[in-house]
């Protein structure tokens, strides 16, 4: 059996950001979307450049991930950017996602298996406040043949559709799949395959 913190830790163990240091280009590009201001939640967020990214835009941000040395990094970056964050080092399957109390969550290429997938889109549109955004990228099934990024499991992939069946409770934005090229450190770099959610609580 994978032992995925260890996994996590020993990728994150190197000095260079191994996801880039920019934020994911989709957050990037809708965050004059989002709500002004408030709390933010980002999921299994690594080294921390979605997190400071949306600490710079004056958000409250908590960065949660069940690799201690991401977290380590993450406050470094936050640090060398002169914001701050707070991290929590946690399993998602154990992360208790407070009730209507977020104002932005952000999922950014988060392989999870679907049994938690479903979880965590419940915890989702209940955790966020009325007005608040839900934020997604996710590799779609067709990456397998891109070949550029996100493993090889099928199952922590997913669709248009899946997303349309498995999240209720928040209205679309933006929901649209599409190719473009990523180039956000050395394990996401070329033409890929995604899937972009914006939804809100209304």
């Amino acid at each position: 059996m994978v032992d995925w913190t260890q996994m996590w830790n020993d990728r994150y163990s190197v000095n260079e950001y191994v996801y880039g240091r920019d934020p994911n280009g989709f957050l990037a590009e809708v965050t004059p979307r989002l709500p002004k201001g408030g709390r933010a939640l980002c999921l299994a967020e690594g080294e921390g450049r979605n997190a400071v990214w949306l600490a710079k835009q004056g958000y409250d941000v908590v960065a949660v991930d069940m690799s201690e040395v991401g977290l380590d990094k993450a406050r470094q970056l936050a640090e060398q950017e002169n914001v701050s964050i707070e991290t929590v080092c946690s399993n998602l399957d154990d992360f208790v996602i407070e009730e209507n109390q977020w104002d932005v969550i952000v999922v950014i290429f988060v392989p999870v298996q679907p049994e938690l997938r479903r979880s965590i889109y419940s915890s989702v549109s209940r955790g966020l406040k009325k007005g608040g955004k839900f934020v997604v990228e996710m590799y779609t099934p067709r990456q397998l043949e891109m070949g550029t990024g996100g493993g090889s499991d099928i199952n922590v992939m997913v669709d248009e559709s899946v997303i349309r069946k498995e999240l209720t409770g928040l209205k679309f934005e933006i929901l649209e799949e599409k190719d473009r090229v990523i180039l956000e450190g050395v394990y996401h770099t070329g033409k890929s395959a995604v899937v972009q959610l914006l939804a809100v609580k209304e």
